[in-house]
């Protein structure tokens, strides 16, 4: 009787862990890296819509700045222009304005000729990495558009700008 006793002991015990090994089974998994790799955006893919909105991607920065009474573009925003170039260049229906500003400082006339001339810039750049110029227009708002509006060297700095601004993604 104890060899019977014991042999279903043993059964018991092995449903018993049979359900508790199924039930941790049951439960749902956590997702596998390749799954999680593959809902990441990467920040570096210009080509992708999504990275103009994330902030990781220099797709997400859109305002060049200029020195003073300047057209030429700065080096430090040169890659920030070439990663636009790409998404346009490859986004054929992409469209973009760049708006093009100055500080108050000058004449109406000289500011609206010196935003065209840094909106004119940046378009060349644009152009220079395979952007259709049918993609892109510039539009000069001289000093007539400020971010700021207190007439010191900070803020003059801020208003001397291009903002890329996407018309059709």
């Amino acid at each position: 009787m104890n060899t019977g006793l014991r042999l279903i002991s043993i059964v018991a015990l092995t449903v018993v862990l049979a359900a508790c090994a199924r039930d941790v089974r049951d439960e749902p998994s956590a997702p596998s890296a390749s799954s999680t790799q593959t809902d990441r955006i990467n920040a570096r893919d210009f080509s992708d819509a999504r990275n103009l909105e994330n902030p990781d991607s220099l797709l997400s920065q859109r305002v060049i700045y200029f020195e003073f009474d300047r057209s030429d573009v700065r080096a430090q925003f040169r890659p920030i222009i070439e990663a636009h170039a790409a998404y346009v260049r490859a986004n054929p229906s992409a469209r973009v304005s760049l708006e093009s500003h100055a500080d108050e400082r000058g004449s109406r006339e000289y500011n609206l000729g010196l935003g065209e001339r840094r909106g004119s810039s940046v378009s060349s750049l644009l152009s220079a990495g395979g952007a259709s110029s049918g993609q892109i227009e510039v539009v000069s708002y001289g000093e007539e558009r400020p971010v700021c509006r207190e007439s010191n060297d900070e803020c003059w700095q801020r208003n001397r700008r291009v903002e890329i601004v996407y018309t059709s993604r």
